[in-house]
């Protein structure tokens, strides 16, 4: 018995054996279809896979993230299948074609074997792609860019101060050097060749910058080595922060290189390890006052000068792009690029704006800065120079426009990055381009004013394209100009004003208050501005803006608020308003917006206390712009108030605001909010940022208008796309 079993058992397992392939290779010969059925789904699922996948790799580059080794190499094998599949997909469109009422058997055989072979390998790694723990990672901060020697224009004396301090940094004696010399002489420029060249001899573990300025920010110059050494603070106190920095920096070489001081500084409060108790850790800083320098405690005190008259004719042909064939103009640049007193960036600025202009305008630049009387606002000889230098090339700007951005610039406070946007706000209610045909076209000026600047080296780039600078001696240069009587403005921007500020003058002759940047806990009532046109206040969070405040205020156009309480009641008589941004604000009596009818910009931004929109924002016929982006409580937009807005050109709400559009037909929610068919009517929108929760709200005969750009259309069900026209994007999920 035991044998039959055994023998029974082992018949059984041949049989398996013999019959599973049989009937495999009998499927291979007439079930064709179905290994070509099988084929296209996992092809398909490959597909988007692959798709889903390489949409998460776009999303993690835009934010600057490291894709994963591992992800990049499924995408480039999945991509290689992809294409691969081409030599099968003709063989069976052969078959489909040829041998429909007769097949050839050993043909189909031959190519349902292989299309059942690759099936698998695509259902294999379809699987796959599911069982990355992630797609990409925090990408490490770059080092800092330190200039390259061939971007760094040596003179005399910047030779001989880069000698000392190299000399100073390898002199174990010396813990912090001070550099100091007028502003606009290069001081930072050779910092940053000082740094390259530490690094490239490895005489410190770290090489780190900061910017300090006139006002130092203790949490900005944390944040600003905490970046260069991709440090992440638990803490949110100074405290906390320069305790995270301190167990960070001890122990190490370290050169840390302030720039710009005015001020004393405390490094404990910061965060710097430095004394001798930490005698790897090296300062040096660099000032426009030699007083800074000692009263620092600098062991080692580096001067840094003015070119000579031959370095200075020879960065100032550069830049004026002078040829040695022209010697009648070459004679008059002579005498003007003396007039610049050897400071690099005069020299720079003077020559690029004196570019392919004739003698004659040559000569009567020279005498103008022979005659000029621009006051100097800093205790260093030469400095009145440099800034009727600035101030000349100022003057020599061919543009109104590019003026008045220039000036607009100044609002900000030093060492600001200075969102172009912003810049664009302002001028549309200041009437800057009046004959604008639209938001986008003002928006476009301001940006070719923005390059014109850059190029005369009057305003600086930054790592966005957003964003600009203005170094410092330019913008006191600015605000000179533009406290001038002829232009009225005020600016007191991030000097860390808690009270209104006292004028030695009267407020009556302001055209434009800047007070971003501070937070004022206190306003006060019946002030006196007639001819006050451009406000940009920033508050504390606990002040209510006066009912009375704006009395006195009539001809305002441009009001941007920042914190605070503010009741649109205040607003009743500011009718001249076009552009008005309230930035994380606490608005009250929204209802009081329909008496704004000139307002051409409405921007609730972060204004946590709005939970819905008041009917009346209907009744604004000229607005052309609303921008609700971050008003995360906003949980209500009436029905039909945006299909009001007849001259709409942009609306931005964004992912995190409003999101809760009605869908049409659905008896529950009808009627309670607006919906998506109301954009149809808007015939001059162009720009588009909003969330869509599911596509329920869009409805099948829907039509998107033609939208110059958009941000992104987000929401949680993915469906076709053919049923919203003229939309080139739109992201569920």
């Amino acid at each position: 018995m035991a044998i039959e079993s055994v023998g029974g058992s082992v018949v059984s397992k041949i049989a398996e054996l013999l019959v599973e392939p049989a009937i495999r290779q009998f499927r291979y010969m007439f079930c064709f279809n179905n290994f070509v059925q099988e084929f296209d789904e996992q092809m398909m699922n490959l597909a988007l896979a692959f798709y889903r996948l390489q949409d998460a790799v776009n999303v993690a580059e835009r934010n600057a993230e490291e894709i994963e080794i591992d992800v990049n190499t499924w995408l480039e094998y999945a991509k290689n299948e992809i294409e691969g599949v081409n030599r099968l997909q003709n063989e069976k469109g052969k078959i489909g074609k040829c041998f429909t009422w007769c097949p050839n058997l050993m043909r189909q055989f031959k190519l349902s074997k292989a299309l059942a072979k690759k099936t698998e390998t695509l259902r294999k790694l379809e699987e796959s792609s599911r069982k990355f723990p992630k797609v990409s990672h925090k990408a490490p901060l770059q080092e800092i860019k330190f200039l390259p020697s061939k971007a760094f224009t040596l003179s005399g004396s910047s030779k001989e101060a880069f000698k000392q301090i190299m000399k100073a940094l390898k002199d174990d004696k010396v813990n912090m050097i001070g550099l100091y010399g007028m502003g606009g002489v290069g001081k930072t420029t050779l910092v940053k060749e000082v740094g390259r060249r530490a690094k490239e001899l490895h005489l410190f573990d770290e090489v780190l910058i900061a910017t300090v300025s006139q006002n130092p920010n203790v949490t900005g110059i944390q944040d600003q080595m905490a970046d260069s050494l991709d440090l992440n603070f638990d803490k949110k106190s100074k405290e906390g922060r320069a305790k995270e920095l301190w167990q960070r920096l001890q122990g190490k070489k370290m050169l840390i290189v302030l720039d710009d001081v005015w001020k004393d500084i405390d490094f404990q409060e910061i965060g710097i390890p430095f004394g001798d108790d930490h005698r790897g850790c090296k300062i040096l800083l660099t000032t426009r006052l030699e007083d800074m320098c000692s009263y620092m405690k600098c062991k080692e005190k580096v001067f840094l000068g003015l070119f000579s008259e031959e370095e200075a004719w020879a960065l100032f042909r550069i830049n004026a792009d002078l040829r040695d064939e022209d010697s009648t103009l070459n004679t008059v640049a002579k005498k003007v690029a003396r007039e610049c007193n050897g400071l690099p960036v005069a020299l720079v600025t003077v020559g690029r704006a004196l570019r392919d202009k004739s003698v004659v305008e040559w000569e009567v630049a020279s005498e103008e800065l022979k005659n000029s009387q621009f006051r100097h606002l800093e205790q260093i000889d030469g400095q009145k120079n440099a800034y009727a230098c600035l101030k000349l090339s100022y003057d020599y700007l061919t543009s109104d426009e590019t003026k008045s951005c220039f000036l607009l610039c100044c609002l900000f406070p030093e060492d600001y990055n200075i969102p172009i946007e912003d810049l664009t706000r302002y001028a549309v209610g200041y009437g800057l381009h009046k004959d604008a045909e639209s938001i986008e076209d003002a928006r476009k000026r301001v940006y070719v004013a923005i390059k014109n600047l850059k190029a005369c080296c009057m305003l600086l780039g930054t790592e966005s394209e957003e964003y600009v600078k203005m170094h410092d001696l330019v913008r006191d240069v600015a605000i000179r100009i533009a406290s001038s009587e002829k232009y009225g403005f005020m600016v007191k921007a991030g000097i860390g004003l808690l009270e209104w500020p006292t004028s030695n003058k009267s407020f009556e002759g302001c055209t434009t208050i800047s007070l971003m940047g501070n937070g004022l806990a206190e306003l006060p009532e019946g002030l006196v501005c007639p001819q006050l046109k451009v406000l940009l206040l920033e508050l504390d969070d606990d002040v209510n803006v006066p009912e009375r405040f704006f009395e006195g205020m009539k001809a305002i156009e441009v009001l941007s608020l920042k914190g605070g309480c503010l009741s649109l009641q205040s607003l009743q008589f500011s009718t001249n308003l076009q552009s008005l941004l309230l930035i994380e604000c606490e608005c009250e009596d929204l209802i009081r917006l329909r008496k704004l009818q000139r307002l051409k910009i409405l921007v609730f931004m972060r204004c946590d206390s709005i939970e819905e929109l008041p009917d009346e924002i209907g009744e604004l016929k000229e607005l052309r712009l609303l921008d609700l982006t971050g008003c995360y409580n906003l949980r209500r937009i009436p029905v039909n108030l945006i299909g009001r807005l007849k001259k709409l050109e942009e609306l931005l709400i964004g992912n995190r605001s409003f999101w809760e559009w009605d869908v049409v037909g659905c008896d529950s929610t009808e009627g309670m909010n607006a919906s998506l068919p109301e954009l149809s009517s808007l015939s001059h929108l162009a720009v588009l940022s909003l969330m869509i929760p599911k596509v329920e709200c869009i409805p099948r005969d829907f039509v998107f208008p033609s939208l110059l750009k958009y941000d992104s259309v987000r929401g949680s069900v993915f469906r076709t796309r053919k049923r919203i026209p003229n939309l080139d994007k739109i992201i569920f999920g």
